[in-house]
């Protein structure tokens, strides 16, 4: 079970004086009857999900595994920031032995792009493009490129088994693009939208591939389903936290700095920021997401975030336990004076930074603080963690009338792009 703490929060409502509306909310959510419901397909599809689906992206991925030195994966968004998110915190930043990722599709930079096929040039590559239509600009033109490079390098046929496309079930360009070539398809629910996708074969197929346990991820998933399928505020950790933001942005705070002490963790802090900002950000309203890692970023912000101007609150994410942990070892000659430290483990002087960094924001500097707790970085949690968000991101949207399952706001730049590109239809 995750827990939230608004202790720090510098609260100046009660979250459980909001009981009535989130009861009201709840019901809507679970009932999947609120505002955007053609999109609330993930509300149960902890238990809905296509379990044969589910296996043949187990079988898939052993089957490619031993071919995958290299895991690249085109898709931009909700379409590869979720698996990248999963990969990072369960597996690390330099995990040994297991295949590498390389992210394409998300960028538009020719350096980037041909830097990564001068990269994979020499490796076993398998290619996992994710797109529902298959005409996102960025994505498309990305694999347009990496499929000539697969073709070239191992041939049409070999290249097809080497190419696994999530798509729509029946219709779109890269459907009808992997029915004519041969790829192996997974779907792309209707009823989910991409930053809610990492649940799907979205995020399940570069995860299996990398060797992530998909099984313990919706054991984390289904718990999370269950345990929060309630509208007691005193029971419900996602809906405090969802309340906690309301009462934030009512005392005046607009932004809300997700904060991390794990490296690893870093990308799910980005997928963080686009479900809650892709989400809320409509109608002139919405909390503007930001993140940090600290104490990294604290010799970077933690001026301004201490001493300046008071627009921010924070939302730490707390891990128990690392992956690994040291400890400190003594030094004769002291040079460095650490050895005050010795005997202690990295991950208890972390912890203190944490502790430290909390006092002093919020005593000294007045910043409201909030943690939510997981127990570890391991697949159960990261289940869980996704379904406490999505649960979260849709009470607090519907807190302030806002459909959180669409983005017509990010459609205004690609007409403006299309028209600058020349692209047929979008002519003055």
């Amino acid at each position: 079970m995750m827990k939230f703490d608004a202790s720090h929060g510098l609260l100046k409502e009660e979250i459980a004086s909001y009981q009535d509306t989130v009861t009201k909310l709840h019901k809507e959510i679970r009932e999947k009857t609120g505002t955007g419901n053609d999109f609330m397909g993930w509300v149960s599809w902890p238990v809905d999900y296509d379990k044969e689906e589910f296996e043949r992206i187990i079988k898939c991925a052993e089957r490619v595994k031993d071919k995958a030195e290299v895991l690249v994966v085109c898709g931009i968004g909700g379409s590869y920031l979720g698996a990248r998110a999963a990969i990072e915190m369960i597996q690390g930043l330099y995990p040994d032995g297991k295949t590498e990722v390389v992210y394409c599709g998300n960028t538009f930079s020719s350096t980037y792009m041909s830097q990564v096929l001068d990269h994979i040039k020499d490796k076993s590559v398998v290619l996992n493009v994710v797109s529902k239509s298959g005409t996102t600009t960025e994505t498309a033109l990305a694999f347009r490129i990496l499929r000539e490079f697969m073709e070239e390098k191992y041939g049409k046929e070999e290249a097809a088994s080497r190419i696994i496309a999530t798509t729509d079930k029946a219709r779109g360009a890269l459907k009808t693009l992997a029915d004519q070539e041969g790829y192996e398809t997974f779907v792309i629910p209707d009823d989910i939208g991409g930053r809610f996708s990492v649940i799907t074969p979205v995020g399940l197929v570069p995860m299996a591939i990398c060797g992530i346990d998909i099984r313990k991820v919706y054991e984390g998933l289904v718990d999370a389903y269950n345990d929060l399928n309630t509208d007691d505020l005193s029971k419900n950790p996602a809906y405090q936290y969802a309340v906690a933001r309301r009462i934030m942005q009512n005392q005046g705070y607009n932004v809300e700095m997700f904060v991390t002490y794990e490296p690893q963790m870093q990308m799910l802090a980005e997928w963080w920021k686009q479900l809650l900002g892709e989400s809320e950000g409509k109608d002139g309203k919405g909390i503007l997401p930001d993140s940090a890692c600290f104490s990294t970023d604290l010799h970077s912000l933690g001026q301004f975030i201490q001493e300046g101007k008071k627009v921010l609150f924070e939302t730490i994410l707390e891990v128990e336990k690392p992956s690994a942990d040291l400890t400190v070892g003594s030094d004769e000659a002291n040079l460095d004076n650490m050895n005050y430290l010795t005997g202690k483990s990295y991950d208890w002087v972390n912890k203190m930074a944490e502790k430290g960094t909390i006092e002093a924001h919020v005593e000294t500097g007045g910043v409201p603080n909030f943690v939510i707790t997981i127990d570890d970085m391991k697949e159960y949690s990261f289940g869980y963690l996704c379904y406490f968000f999505f649960v979260a991101t849709a009470l607090t949207c519907y807190m302030i009338d806002i459909n959180p399952f669409n983005q017509p706001g990010v459609e205004i730049y690609k007409k403006n792009m299309f028209r600058l590109l020349g692209k047929p239809g979008y002519e003055k």
